[in-house]
């Protein structure tokens, strides 16, 4: 037997945050600095790794048990993120308008997405077409996958069911 304590899960601590907010997002206080940030729209692993690299806090640390001060780091890092990375990282390269690679997140990468789509539809380009008819856009195989009706070849239970229909009225 040994004499040692159990150790304490990070729920048990009093000053830990359950949500920590940043821009839009409540993000889960509960996981990981990297874990929790991958939360928020527009942030994957990569991404999150880098941040917590260069805000220089350890990843595997419980984002809700974070100093005041390092968590203000974590967030201008997220809010200045296609500043401190190369153009081909970000989201959003080659702004129609601008010509400038921007990173979005949040509500932001959704409401920017919806307005490259509709001006392709407008532009009527051929990808714009495509998403207007909701048939694949980036050049995917259609023949033999993304059906949206239901069967695919022939329904055996139909035609034994309208057979028996047919009997039945003989």
């Amino acid at each position: 037997m040994s004499t040692e304590e159990p150790q304490e899960s990070p729920e048990d601590d009093e000053n830990l945050r359950y949500f920590v907010r940043i821009g839009q997002t409540d993000l889960d206080g509960t996981k990981s600095v990297e874990q929790a940030l991958t939360g928020m729209d527009g942030i994957g692993r990569r991404a999150a790794r880098l941040i917590t690299e260069q805000a220089d806090i350890d990843r595997t640390a419980t984002f809700g048990l974070l100093e005041d001060e390092e968590i203000e780091r974590v967030v201008d890092k997220v809010e200045n993120f296609a500043e401190n990375v190369p153009s081909w990282l970000v989201n959003h390269r080659n702004n129609y308008y601008s010509g400038e690679a921007t990173h979005e997140l949040g509500n932001d990468l959704s409401m920017k997405r919806r307005q490259d789509i509709n001006r392709m539809r407008m532009i009527r380009s051929y990808r714009g077409i495509r998403h207007e008819r909701g048939q694949k856009v980036r050049g995917q195989r259609t023949r033999s996958t993304g059906r949206t009706e239901g069967t695919i070849g022939v329904n055996v239970e139909a035609i034994k069911e309208a057979a028996e229909e047919e009997a039945g009225e003989e």
